[in-house]
């Protein structure tokens, strides 16, 4: 994922927001792994993050894609300015496979969501909804769980 340098900083400065305002992110040693316009990718460590049976908790992984989903939300918003309330509305989760090693999710707009659409929405209403679809691929690169969630940002008055 490639970014600019103004939009590395902004990233970077919405994951220590996210560090000490989250203390459970913090606890996970959440980590920007990349970002660009369509995708935000966060990591973490499997040692703070493992189960009892020596394997990435579940509990874990649902939040960092749920951080990862939410991030890229924010980070769109940051990127225009725009000051608002993001909270997820609703999500879902499919755990695929066990996870043996430090981990990452990747979030990205829904196939049927485009930004276009969420902005104009935000603009006339004050608040608009965005679908995310994040996924944590597991070692052969296919998905160890994946999360649909919407987002919903509400303008801040």
């Amino acid at each position: 994922m490639s970014t600019t340098d103004d939009d590395a900083q902004r990233a970077q400065a919405l994951i220590r927001f996210i560090r000490d305002e989250i203390p459970l992110a913090h606890a996970m040693d959440l980590q920007l792994a990349g970002c660009d316009d369509d995708t935000l990718s966060l990591r973490a460590p499997l040692a703070p993050n493992v189960n009892d049976k020596g394997c990435a908790f579940g509990g874990s992984l649902v939040s960092l894609m749920t951080l990862s989903g939410w991030a890229l939300v924010e980070l769109a918003l940051r990127r225009r300015g725009l000051d608002c309330d993001v909270f997820v509305a609703e999500s879902s989760v499919r755990y695929l496979a066990p996870l043996w090693q430090d981990f990452h999710s990747e979030a990205r707009l829904a196939a049927d969501a485009d930004w276009a659409t969420f902005f104009n929405t935000l603009t006339a209403r004050g608040k608009a909804r965005v679908g995310v679809d994040c996924v944590v691929p597991g070692e052969d690169g296919r998905p160890a769980c994946s999360l649909s969630a919407r987002f919903v940002a509400k303008r801040r008055h």
